[in-house]
């Protein structure tokens, strides 16, 4: 049996072995060139080369329009930001400053109606010349008296001297106009005078000129 199935192997493989292929000889690769070819290659991977290149710069301007756009927008945050802080510190400025002026005005205010109401008589003060709290109590408050004497001293000073000087500008303000008023006014006589003596040479002695519909002399009659 071993032997009837290598004989039929045998057989079936010279019955399917592979026959000699005869073709007729021709030329391949198509109607190009080589050098053609070669030639088309280069171009083709030059222009692959240079589309790489495109699309990586494309890439790059695009992932760095984002980042700016990214960064702008974090400065107008931040700008934002900065503003709101900025508004806040101001309105916070606002209240603490009012909130002084209206300590300050009731400071001032009680101070002033707890003076009043505790005035001391001449007996009551020859106490208070014996008792160490209110001599020091009283020591301070003429300290502050006089600071704040001073201080408006000042103020006065400072507004009399800012007064004294807008006046002396005004007043060298006034001069430079008066200044030239007079020097335009002396232009305009030495115009005249000039128009008048070219006219005066023109003129015939002794006669008379028309121009401009008014009558000239030559007896030195000024215009004004």
């Amino acid at each position: 049996i071993a032997e009837q199935e290598l004989e039929s192997l045998e057989k079936w493989k010279e019955q399917h072995r592979a026959k000699p292929v005869n073709l007729a000889p021709r030329r391949l690769g198509g109607s190009q060139s080589e050098a053609e070819v070669r030639q088309k290659q280069q171009l083709q991977l030059m222009q692959s080369k240079y589309q790489q290149k495109l699309k990586r710069e494309e890439s790059v301007r695009i992932k760095k329009e984002a980042e700016e756009a990214e960064m702008q927008k974090m400065k107008a945050i931040q700008r934002e930001k900065s503003n709101k802080l900025e508004e806040k510190k101001r309105l916070q400025e606002n209240l603490r400053r009012e909130a002084f002026r209206e300590h300050r005005q009731y400071k001032t205010a009680e101070f002033l109606s707890r003076l009043a109401a505790e005035l001391p008589d001449r007996s009551t003060h020859q106490i208070a010349l014996h008792d160490p709290q209110s001599s020091t109590w009283a020591r301070s408050r003429a300290y502050k008296d006089s600071l704040k004497e001073e201080e408006n001293k000042k103020l006065q000073k400072m507004k009399e001297e800012q007064h004294q000087k807008s006046e002396l500008l005004e007043f060298k303000r006034q001069q430079q106009e008066e200044e030239r008023t007079k020097t335009h006014q002396a232009e305009h006589r030495r115009v005249n005078n000039v128009f008048l003596d070219r006219l005066q040479g023109k003129s015939q002695p002794g006669g008379f000129e028309h121009f401009g519909g008014h009558w000239n002399t030559n007896s030195g009659n000024s215009w004004d």
